[in-house]
């Protein structure tokens, strides 16, 4: 089972057993509460013979320190502290979570001599906690040894600070991001039988409670609407496709939304043009862009951010029967422009170019910004480490990169241009839907952004980021939940009356 933290913030605390996580800054003497952990002066000694010196999430576990009110006492470096970050103070909760595995109760102190702690920061580091701690094992009926022995009890944690009014108040925001940021993980990691467009549409209705307003389109509207590209993916699985709208009126009334637009492919087998079977489960995943835009609408819900936002998601399910649209198949599309599918398997953005469409004409917002797991491409050239950035407005795409490097959430810009434009016309339609191997992600950007208009509008493909990225101190999952905490930091940061 995920461990579970009930979390106390507390000017000062003497611990009375259990774990002591002292933090301590590069090269410093002495580790924040020491004081009162350490009357014997046993931590020099054993950081001496341990070679811990502080730097950036190493450790030094000490059991059973001498004289110690602490049954045991793990020192936890920062780094230097001119260079600690927001996003350092998350990757250290997590690597503090990594310690507590079979702990009852904890105290960290925060307040390394050297480095001035804010309430920011100490809620920053319990939310990586909780991302550290975070499991999808909802499946699992066999559980471990230890985990039957163990009973299921949130590890009491005492967090240390002289932050700690702002602390708490921060805290609470925090919260709403990791729960935004754990439905995305949620949604991603769910399998495809489990999670179809009608089961996906009904977990985005769900954020009716926190005051989101949630209309879900059926096949029969989107028809009358004239999807054809969104329902031309879907006709070949027998489940019927979704279109959800999401809007959270938090902004003044007279302000025009911010629209972010997902990717909903819940299962993709590439339809006729089908996938090999090496790694097709991992296309349960293809609904990374839809899940990030769900766990946003959560976080803007939930903290009440002072923003009109809009979020849309087009669910289908990409399955080869006698129905399935074949290669050659011409689709009209909302906007009126026809397409050619030339590869049923490049079917995100022929979901993407009628959701992008429908919300620019029905919202008319101030910006568009669509995320979707939509090139193998993006993968070569940026492996799991950075989502791809594509955007017809500098502005706009600067204000992603920023906020892309403090969440640490990175993004790199790629280029569009009139030249990538002639590599996907068509001789029998408008254009086709993938211009062929080279270029593949900034083809791809360019159809997409046929739907748009003069919008600024901003494309992100985190084919390689959403799911099976990296693990590290604040995601151990396979679904990453990426871009949920970027587009969160992006409203802060720009957008917010």
């Amino acid at each position: 089972m995920p461990m579970k933290f009930e979390f106390t913030f507390m000017k000062s605390h003497r611990p009375a057993g259990g774990v002591a996580v002292l933090l301590q800054v590069a090269n410093a003497k002495e580790a924040a509460g020491a004081t009162v952990t350490d009357p014997e002066g046993v931590l020099a000694k054993a950081a001496k013979i341990g070679k811990f010196t502080g730097k950036a999430l190493t450790t030094l576990d000490i059991v059973a320190p001498h004289g110690s009110p602490a049954d045991r006492i793990v020192l936890l470096g920062l780094g230097g502290a001119a260079d600690v970050t927001d996003h350092d103070w998350l990757k250290a909760g997590g690597a503090a979570a990594a310690k507590l595995r079979k702990a009852e109760k904890a105290t960290i102190f925060l307040d390394a001599p050297g480095i001035d702690v804010t309430g920011k920061a100490a809620a920053d580091f319990a939310l990586g906690m909780e991302m550290n701690a975070y499991a999808f094992d909802s499946y699992k009926t066999r559980k471990s040894d230890d985990e039957a022995k163990t009973p299921q009890k949130p590890v009491k944690v005492t967090i240390v600070t002289g932050a700690v009014i702002a602390a708490k108040k921060a805290f609470a925001t925090a919260l709403s991001v990791g729960e935004g940021v754990f439905l995305a993980r949620d949604l991603v990691n769910e399998p495809a039988n489990i999670l179809g467009p009608v089961e996906f549409a009904a977990r985005a209705k769900e954020l009716e409670k926190l005051g989101v307003e949630v209309e879900i389109l059926t096949e029969r509207e989107m028809k009358k609407l004239g999807m054809g590209a969104l329902l031309g993916v879907a006709q070949g699985s027998a489940r019927p496709p979704r279109l959800v709208v999401m809007q959270w009126k938090g902004g003044k009334a007279k302000d025009k939304p911010l629209a972010f637009v997902g990717k909903g492919v819940v299962f993709d087998t590439g339809g006729i043009s089908i996938k090999p079977a090496s790694g097709m489960e991992e296309m349960k995943g293809d609904m990374g862009g839809a899940a990030a835009v769900t766990g946003l609408m959560h976080v803007l819900a939930a903290r009440k951010a002072t923003v009109n936002a809009v979020g849309i998601i087009g669910l289908v399910e990409n399955m080869p029967d006698g129905s399935a649209q074949r290669p050659g198949d011409i689709v009209t599309s909302m906007s009126g422009q026809t397409i050619e599918v030339i590869n049923t398997d490049a079917e995100g953005r022929l979901v993407l170019c009628d959701a992008l469409w429908y919300c620019n004409d029905r919202f008319k917002p101030k910006a568009m910004i669509d995320l979707a797991t939509l090139t193998g491409a993006i993968l070569v050239a940026f492996s799991n480490h950075y989502a791809g950035l594509f955007s017809n407005d500098d502005r706009l795409a600067e204000q992603l990169l920023a906020a892309g490097k403090a969440s640490q959430e990175r993004l790199w810009r790629m280029p569009l241009g009139k030249e990538f434009d002639k590599m996907i016309d068509s001789k029998f339609a408008d254009m086709k839907n993938t211009g062929g191997r080279h270029g593949g992600s900034v083809t791809a950007a360019q159809f997409l952004k046929r739907f748009v208009k003069d919008t600024p509008w901003a494309h992100l493909d985190v084919a390689g980021t959403a799911m099976g990225s990296p693990t590290d101190e604040i995601n151990q999952s396979w679904g990453s939940g990426f871009g949920v905490r970027l587009l969160d930091e992006l409203v802060r940061a720009n957008y917010e009356s």
